[in-house]
């Protein structure tokens, strides 16, 4: 079967989302969609070992894992965010619960973490035991479909590089089910395979078959993509 283009993969789950009601505001088109039973797919995390033994994360600021990071937060997890298309040099956002007292709960949404949080560079930031990542789609075999900025590859690239992930490192994305595929989806090599996915059914293993990206592809960045994110411009003066 030939793998279907993460285009045709990202018209494929947007209208079924729509068609059939499960997303939510702020909409599924362009962006990581939110989805009817995001706070129930966020506490089927909490069974799992990865989870409990995890004490520093990385989650993505989508919508649809807001439950996610203020789940984190209440169970004393500190939570880094990315800034938005990694537009600061300080490109992460680091919420401790410890320090945010009244605010943890607020701390959560993008616009909280944007004031309560600490920005910190990619130096600055603690080794992570988990990642969770936002998506389009995933498939049984662990292929990721985005929302086509390609910024989580490119985080997870910068966090090899800086050493505080490894291949060891889970990364895990929650979504709706009718997100999950059986359909091939053509992998590139600086696309992060996942290796768990949690619905509000419950979180399921997947099996390996996609190496990880061993750290940033220059050859396949586009120099307008390395102009507007200035740790990119740092790193690549420093080769």
């Amino acid at each position: 079967m030939r793998p279907q283009s993460k285009e045709e993969i990202r018209e494929l789950i947007w209208r079924r989302m729509e068609r059939e009601r499960v997303a939510r505001f702020p909409g599924t088109r362009g962006r990581i969609p939110n989805f009817v039973g995001a706070e129930r797919a966020a506490l089927q995390l909490q069974a799992l070992r990865i989870w409990k033994q995890a004490r520093v994360i990385k989650v993505n600021p989508d919508a649809p894992q807001l439950p996610v990071r203020r789940m984190a937060l209440r169970e004393g997890k500190i939570v880094y965010m990315p800034v938005p298309r990694l537009r600061e040099k300080a490109c992460f956002l680091q919420l401790d619960p410890a320090l945010l007292g009244a605010h943890l709960a607020q701390a959560a949404s993008i616009k909280g973490a944007d004031r309560f949080g600490r920005p910190v560079t990619l130096e600055e930031l603690r080794p992570l035991d988990l990642i969770i990542c936002g998506s389009v789609a995933v498939n049984v075999r662990g292929a990721r479909v985005g929302k086509g900025g390609g910024y989580s590859d490119l985080e997870y690239a910068l966090l090899t590089a800086r050493g505080v992930v490894s291949s060891a490192t889970p990364i895990l994305t929650t979504i709706h089910s009718l997100q999950l595929l059986h359909e091939a989806i053509e992998m590139r090599v600086h696309d992060i395979p996942v290796d768990w996915v949690v619905t509000p059914e419950g979180a399921t293993k997947l099996p390996i078959h996609y190496p990880r990206p061993k750290g940033i592809v220059w050859e396949l960045l586009a120099a307008e993509k390395i102009e507007a994110v200035p740790v990119l411009k740092t790193l690549l003066g420093s080769r």
